[in-house]
């Protein structure tokens, strides 16, 4: 297998084998593997959270009567037009 990185992303490998933590380049990326693997589940439930609050704060809105109607596909449009603005 090959992988390209940055060379942002060699220095940084480089500079973990220098500092004598792994014997090469293959035990930093390996690491920082395990690391993602072991941090999935937890980013997971941190957008989760995110979402929960971002759907609280709409419905807060609905009860303030602030929501916005969409009653065609074109509104819907021209709305996520302007959240991309």
């Amino acid at each position: 297998m090959h992988v390209s990185l940055t060379p942002e992303l060699e220095s940084r490998v480089k500079s973990k084998v220098k500092s004598g933590l792994y014997n090469n380049a293959s035990e930093v990326i390996r690491d920082a593997l395990r690391f993602m693997d072991t941090h999935e589940e937890w980013i997971h439930e941190i957008k989760l959270a995110q979402l929960r609050e971002q759907l609280n704060v709409g419905i807060m809105q609905i009860s303030r009567e602030e929501g916005i109607a969409i009653k065609s596909k074109e509104s819907l449009n021209k709305l996520f037009d302007a959240i991309k603005e």
